[in-house]
């Protein structure tokens, strides 16, 4: 029989891949400025990966109404901010003449509120995060050619999403790493959800969206959900391999480390390229 485990993974990942395909329908994953240099100009061994803290900003305008704050998010990350408001939130166009205020008036719920403090008090400090990336990007920049770093920010979704990936930028959504305790989440998520709405998963969930960018998942219409499955096993198994540990777990990724093991020759490259049947033939 198919353990409780499974079936609830096998849900997550229907919804994961249900998530990204709305994305990407949504312009979500396209059309967002560098403003670090690419991966391929830096020197492997140099490169330090340091998170851009749009969400200090965000929480200031939110929490004061300090217009200077919201000012600096549209000056500095102005298609983060679209991005924000029109794809995320859906509260109206950035150039609205009262978008400001709407903005303000949408995060001054109480929950909201609380939210947005709880987050700047677990991430204060995000070094651990930064390491985490840093290295994260070193090994899978030996593993994949021509691998680029992103521009890397925090902000606070309101709980739309988790990671939200544009053309050459990756949002963190701070306020679904709250902790599976977090008192708030029972009332919205099961605890198989909550187990994985915590800081430990922030960097394995960061490479597994940035990599389902890269290596866009099959669309619905045009595929099975089992190809659609093995799609996201062979990205999760990658995770697990950068981080060295089992952070995810389902019968895709023990399908693709059969797979890998009887050809090691394969590179990530052909792996998350190739068609995704012949793994489960072993």
């Amino acid at each position: 029989m198919v353990s409780a485990s499974i079936i609830n993974m096998s849900k997550r990942l229907h919804h994961i891949m249900a998530t990204i395909c709305i994305l990407i329908g949504m312009g979500v994953l396209v059309g967002c400025k560098y403003k670090l240099k690419p991966f391929d100009e830096v020197e492997s061994d140099t490169l330090i990966v340091k998170i851009h803290r749009y969400d200090r900003m965000e929480s200031l305008f939110l929490t004061t109404g300090d217009f200077s704050a919201l000012q600096q998010m549209s000056t500095d990350y102005p298609n983060e901010t679209r991005t924000l408001i029109e794809k995320i939130l859906h509260i109206g166009k950035v150039d609205d003449p009262e978008i400001n205020n709407k903005l303000l008036a949408f995060y001054q719920d109480s929950t909201l509120q609380a939210i947005i403090t709880e987050a700047e008090l677990q991430y204060a400090n995000v070094d651990d995060l930064n390491r985490q990336l840093t290295d994260a990007f070193h090994t899978l920049k030996s593993w994949i050619p021509n691998f680029k770093v992103p521009l890397i920010y925090t902000q606070i979704c309101a709980l739309d999403q988790s990671i939200v990936v544009g053309d050459e930028s990756v949002g963190i959504c701070l306020d679904k790493y709250l902790g599976e305790k977090y008192p708030l989440y029972a009332k919205y998520y099961d605890s198989e959800q909550r187990k994985m709405m915590k800081r430990e998963y922030i960097v394995p969930d960061f490479i597994c969206f940035y990599l389902l960018s890269l290596y866009p998942p099959p669309l619905p219409h045009e595929t099975s959900q089992n190809e659609m499955d093995i799609h996201m096993g062979k990205a999760q198994w990658l995770v697990n391999k950068v981080m060295g540990k089992h952070m995810f777990k389902s019968i895709y990724i023990e399908k693709v480390g059969a797979y890998m093991a009887k050809h090691p020759h394969t590179s990530v490259d052909q792996l998350m390229k190739s068609n995704g049947l012949p793994i489960m033939d072993n």
